[in-house]
């Protein structure tokens, strides 16, 4: 059965409208990056097919970063 908020349509500029979810980040290897807290750094390695993590070399260390990537974004 449906939910309640499926059946309802909103005009576009709704405030109300259904949210959506942002699109995954994806990294890949040798990607620079910037992240809020360490800062820039480049993308050197990348576990898992569906980027489950990745490891960032910020200069003086070096960093493993799981999803979601919230503070971290591709330059």
């Amino acid at each position: 059965m449906k939910k309640p908020s499926e059946f309802r349509r909103h005009l576009p500029t709704s405030p109300f409208k259904a949210r959506t979810e942002a699109p995954l980040k994806r990294f890949a290897v040798g990607d620079r990056v910037t992240h809020d807290s360490y800062g820039l750094g480049r993308v050197i390695g990348v576990e898992g097919d569906a980027d489950i993590a990745v490891l960032v070399d910020f200069g003086s260390r070096q960093e493993r970063i799981t999803q979601p990537y919230t503070a971290m974004f591709k330059l």
